[in-house]
């Protein structure tokens, strides 16, 4: 299944396996002796009349409409127009000329795979897996149904073996996690393999939904790894192996979920398999590095992949730039800033907002300031961590207002929506400078964003009164914030 052909492949018949679910139904009422000529005549209709006139003409000759049978012989005898026998099928839909069922999904989604007219047939997948009838035995099983009867109409449709691709990729989109795996160890156990995007769509939708580790599972028996011997193992089973968006969606979902350790062991394994990793790889590997602060380990990553003449994409050089901000490495980042330029990568939201919080950290607020206005000015939406960064620095050397007009603007003309700690920064800062008026309009605009007033934003106030020495005023703040803390704990 790994060649791209339209050539039908062939599907090995099967006895009837035992299981119900599995069973075809032959309670259909045999054809009428008329078939042929009513196949051939609208067929002849189908194919000779204008667009306008054709289906005024079927729905004349033929009010109380067509049996699945009939459907699927008609369309198989214009299976090489599959724009019109999707027509045709759309037509026996709207009139309800046609009680369809398996069979006759299945014919359709053949045609409209053969003609790679994959996101049609998709659509008409899903469509049989949830559409009533009387072939359905019962939600559960509606996928395995379908396998089935695409298995059973596969030849004499001429199909295309991606179909059995799109059946998983469909059942993955309507998040039906075990459907999909279903299929997937029923194709292998007819010697035949999805093709590898399938896999990938597979072992990225499990972990997803059920955590990396069971789609790490599924890796290995897809691609056959447990056996040991994945190369042979491919070649008796199907000649399909995992690429590198495999191990990179693997690398992802482990980081996503902090196994750190995990990230490095895909890694070596994606090597021992003879797989190349790209420039994505090497960036998922730095930023595992760069969190933990081994940025000299991530460096000597990104001069391997220079030596293998891989190009940095914007996620790598992001990465190098976040891992070396987070250090105080600043001026080192600004080289690989200004090297993005030199190579025309345009520059994201999260370059400047590394860049802004690594000013911040080495106490440069001015220039993180200036990059700020630059990224404005570009168009760039800040993020509402780069603000609360701004925020809390500017607050912490006394430049309050500063700070409060950058937020008033963010969220203004950006629809930032401010962080909690930046209103606490605001708010400490203000009550600070005995601007008590402002803090408490503030705070009122904190609470009304569903922000609750914790301990710090008490003591705020609690400050501030008592520089100005309003001994009602922090009485009452002093009663709240225990009532408060004593609410909080019976929480």
């Amino acid at each position: 299944m790994a060649v791209q052909s339209l050539k039908p492949i062939f599907i090995p018949k099967t006895p009837t396996p035992k299981p119900k679910f599995f069973s075809f139904s032959s309670s259909a009422s045999p054809p009428p002796s008329n078939q042929p000529e009513l196949i051939s005549t609208v067929t002849s209709i189908l194919t000779h009349q204008r667009s306008k006139s054709r289906w005024h003409t079927l729905h004349s000759l033929y009010p109380s409409g067509f049996t699945p049978s009939q459907f699927s012989q008609i369309v198989l005898q214009i299976k090489n127009n599959a724009h019109l026998a999707f027509r045709f099928f759309l037509f026996t839909k709207q009139k309800s000329i046609c009680s369809h069922n398996l069979a006759s999904y299945s014919t359709i989604i053949h045609v409209l795979s053969r003609a790679r007219l994959k996101t049609r047939a998709r659509n008409l997948i899903k469509d049989a897996i949830l559409a009533p009838g009387s072939d359905f035995y019962g939600t559960e099983f509606r996928h395995l149904k379908l396998f089935e009867s695409l298995v059973k109409t596969y030849n004499d449709c001429g199909s295309a073996p991606f179909v059995f691709d799109l059946l998983v990729k469909s059942c993955l989109e309507m998040k039906k996690i075990d459907a999909s795996i279903e299929i997937v160890k029923l194709l292998r156990s007819r010697g035949i393999s999805p093709q590898v995007s399938t896999c990938n769509a597979l072992i990225w939708g499990v972990s997803r939904c059920r955590g990396v580790n069971e789609g790490y599972v599924v890796f290995r028996e897809v691609f056959g790894v447990d056996d040991g011997e994945i190369g042979r193992n491919m070649k008796r089973v199907a000649k399909v192996k995992p690429n590198v968006h495999t191990f990179n969606a693997l690398m992802v979902c482990f980081y996503g979920e902090g196994l750190m350790e995990k990230v490095e062991e895909i890694w070596n394994e994606m090597e021992t398999l003879g797989c190349v990793a790209n420039a994505y790889s090497y960036s998922v590997l730095m930023q595992v590095f760069c969190d933990e602060g081994n940025v000299r380990e991530a460096e000597k990553l990104w001069e391997e992949m220079r030596v293998k003449k891989l190009e940095p994409d914007i996620v790598a050089y992001n990465t190098m730039i976040g891992g070396l901000c987070k250090t105080g490495q600043v001026m080192r980042a600004e080289e690989f800033y200004r090297e993005m330029g030199l190579r025309g990568i345009e520059t994201t939201c999260a370059t400047y907002g590394h860049l802004i919080g690594g000013y911040c950290k080495v106490a440069d607020v001015d220039s993180a300031i200036m990059l700020y206005k630059d990224m404005c000015r570009k168009g760039y939406r800040p993020g509402a961590a780069t603000v609360e960064v701004l925020v809390g620095r500017l607050c912490d050397i006394k430049r309050v207002l500063e700070a409060l007009e950058i937020m008033r603007v963010a969220v203004g003309k950006h629809d930032v929506c401010p962080t909690e700690k930046s209103y606490e920064f605001l708010i400490k800062g203000l009550c600070e400078e005995e601007r008590m008026e402002e803090a408490l309009k503030l705070q009122a605009e904190m609470v009304g964003k569903g922000f609750k007033p914790n301990m710090k934003i008490y003591g705020a106030f609690i400050d501030g009164y008592v520089r100005q020495g309003n001994d009602e005023m922090i009485a009452m703040l002093r009663r709240e914030m225990l009532e408060t803390q004593k609410g909080q704990e019976e929480d």
